[in-house]
């Protein structure tokens, strides 16, 4: 990892988990001395971090982490609800064995580590899960656009509903229809379960 990528990763963290929240001024300077390294590696990540739309340049401010309202994260939603949608129905025509069992493996983790009062780990957990899906019907661009569209928008470990114990059964259920439709080779069906299941992280983000 070059030292670039490094702080890039280090602030692309802190900036999702809202460690440095929406408003923020990031000062190079700073940045380098904080991480131990020089200005030009800061400087680069920053830029990288505008391309991704987390922050943003103003003369004579430098650059500010943006601080987004209720309709960016609708339109966050929305669209990540298309694209995970679009992946899971082209991926109910492709799936193999291995694939869904791979799933179901990964679903029942879940389910394990929820039934155990383990709810840390599930939003990584389902982060992967909605990837794979998507990395399944879309190989060759909707994977790479999935992880684009969520890297845009920070989500705060906190606002995770899968915190929320009233939310984790539903949200595993969403999965459970999602796997009986991939299943069943039934594209329409997985489409709309998705698409509610995502609309549904939305509105739950949106109240928190």
């Amino acid at each position: 990892m070059s030292k670039a990528d490094y702080v890039y990763s280090v602030l692309l963290d802190e900036i999702r988990n809202a460690r440095i929240p929406g408003g923020t001024a990031l000062r190079a300077g700073e940045v380098a001395r904080r991480l131990g390294v020089s200005v030009t590696p800061v400087r680069e990540a920053l830029r990288r971090l505008e391309k991704d739309r987390l922050i943003s340049y103003e003369a004579h401010h430098g650059a500010t982490v943006i601080d987004l309202g209720a309709e960016a994260l609708a339109e966050y939603y929305g669209l990540r609800a298309v694209v995970e949608g679009l992946g899971a129905r082209l991926a109910a025509a492709r799936i193999t064995a291995a694939e869904l069992t791979g799933l179901r493996d990964l679903h029942a983790s879940m389910a394990a580590d929820a039934e155990h009062g383990r709810y840390a780990g599930l939003g990584e957990q389902s982060m992967r899960f909605h990837l794979r899906i998507v990395d399944i019907g879309g190989p060759a661009f909707l994977g790479a656009h999935a992880r684009s569209v969520r890297n845009s928008v920070p989500v705060p470990a906190e606002a995770s509903l899968w915190l929320d114990e009233r939310q984790v059964e539903r949200q595993l259920e969403a999965h459970q229809g999602i796997l009986a439709a991939l299943e069943a080779g039934d594209g329409a069906a997985a489409e709309r379960v998705m698409i509610d299941h995502v609309r549904s992280a939305g509105d739950h983000r949106t109240r928190h």
